[in-house]
């Protein structure tokens, strides 16, 4: 009885994410009856908090209105573009962001 309402106040409350993961913890209890409150709140945190971030950067996607969608990965390092394989990861890795350096 208090499952639903309490599943129906996390979605009133835009909580989705807490709402999808309260309820595969309800579907499969023996896998999370024996962690402590804290671990299986915690658990619904970290749900909403990757709910959130996967449906902004989904909506920052769409908004970018991107053509091609390009991966690191499929990068041809073979055409002669000069890319140098190493300092390309090195871009990647995102560590001139870090030392506030130009790219």
């Amino acid at each position: 009885m208090y499952t639903n309402q309490t599943l129906q106040k996390l979605r009133a409350l835009k909580l989705s994410g807490m709402a999808d993961g309260l309820e595969q913890q309800l579907a499969q209890p023996s896998t999370h009856d024996e962690l402590s409150f804290d671990e299986r709140l915690g658990l619904l945190v970290d749900r909403e908090s990757t709910y959130r971030n996967n449906n902004k950067i989904t909506r920052l996607l769409k908004a970018a209105k991107l053509k091609i969608k390009a991966y690191p990965e499929d990068i041809d390092y073979q055409h002669p573009r000069g890319l140098n394989k190493s300092q390309f990861a090195g871009l990647l890795s995102s560590q001139w962001l870090h030392q506030h350096h130009n790219v």
